[in-house]
């Protein structure tokens, strides 16, 4: 049996259709999962409590943490470690691996304009720190032999039906109701964008892959360097409206804070838009032979989900 515990997100729905592929038993693990193969077998648990984690884990042999909680810094420092320990112990007492879906947060400042498994982790906002520990947690369990786990570590997501998405909400909707782009920072900077059918193809593919594990893998990105600016004007093109946008400064995002608790959360994070962010996933494919979806095809994929 193999286990998603945070089903139901971005990867988490992707992630299970691939798991077919490997196994006829299927658990999804959430506060309120649903199903998205027939044969699921559904459980609802709390994350942060220890006892639902560990009967939630159970039987599993390979367990995917692709949860994502509420974007603020005061219930990531609350939550995060409790549910991590949970989920490390009971992989531990379960003899489960386990696969973490993470993200670049913990890698320094410097590193953001080209980003590897070897770039160095030395985050510059709270957010990173918290997303740092984790990883060491995880880390330190493997390296004392008590754990068998990967991190399969992704950039920023976009991909049909991920209403999430930074991307979407910016460009995509604000196209689609006739309005503005807008784009963070800076226009005329390279940011790399993973597609969420290619991150949830190459995590199932690691959970099944038995000398993937005790590694940092880059789920696969698009190798294309394009800016901001280029994003939006083919996004345009694929939506047949005007490239209109404006961009959002961090100046900008301080003051929208006092009104909105998420921009206010984004603020820290604008480190990642005002200089290129490259994220490098060739160990990835060059291990498995994959080759990433373009962003004219993700893009193409998305605008038909919205018609």
């Amino acid at each position: 049996m193999q286990t998603i515990l945070g089903a139901g997100g971005a990867i988490g729905t992707p992630l299970a259709k691939e798991l077919t592929a490997y196994t006829n038993h299927i658990r999804l693990v959430g506060r309120n999962p649903k199903k998205v193969n027939d044969k699921d077998e559904l459980v609802t648990a709390d994350l942060t409590n220890k006892d639902e984690v560990m009967k939630a884990v159970a039987g599993s042999e390979v367990v995917y943490l692709t949860v994502g909680l509420l974007y603020n810094i005061k219930v990531w420092k609350k939550e995060w470690p409790v549910l991590m320990q949970n989920v490390i112990d009971a992989c531990i007492h379960h003899k489960a691996k386990l696969v973490f879906l993470d993200n670049v947060y913990m890698y320094a400042a410097d590193e953001i304009p080209h980003m590897t498994e070897n770039s160095t982790l030395n985050p510059p906002s709270e957010k990173g720190k918290i997303r740092l520990q984790l990883v060491q947690m995880i880390m330190n369990a493997v390296k004392e032999g008590k754990l068998v786990a990967l991190i399969a570590r992704s950039a920023d997501f976009y991909g049909p039906d991920v209403n999430s998405s930074a991307l979407k909400i910016s460009v995509f909707d604000n196209f689609k109701k006739g309005s503005k782009a807008f784009w963070q920072e800076a226009d005329n900077k390279i940011h790399s964008f993973t597609y969420t059918p290619d991150a949830a193809k190459a995590t199932a593919l690691l959970g099944n892959t038995a000398d993937a594990f005790g590694e940092v893998w880059h789920l696969p990105t698009s190798a294309e360097k394009l800016t901001g600016k280029e994003f939006i004007t083919m996004i345009a093109a694929a939506m047949n409206v005007q490239p209109r946008y404006y961009l959002l400064k961090k100046w900008m995002m301080r003051l929208f804070g006092l009104f909105s608790p998420m921009v206010k959360e984004l603020v820290e994070m604008q480190y990642q838009n005002n200089q290129d962010y490259f994220f490098d996933s060739s160990k990835f494919e060059k291990r498995f032979s994959f080759t990433a979806t373009s962003y004219q095809q993700g893009i193409s994929e998305i605008v038909k989900t919205m018609n």
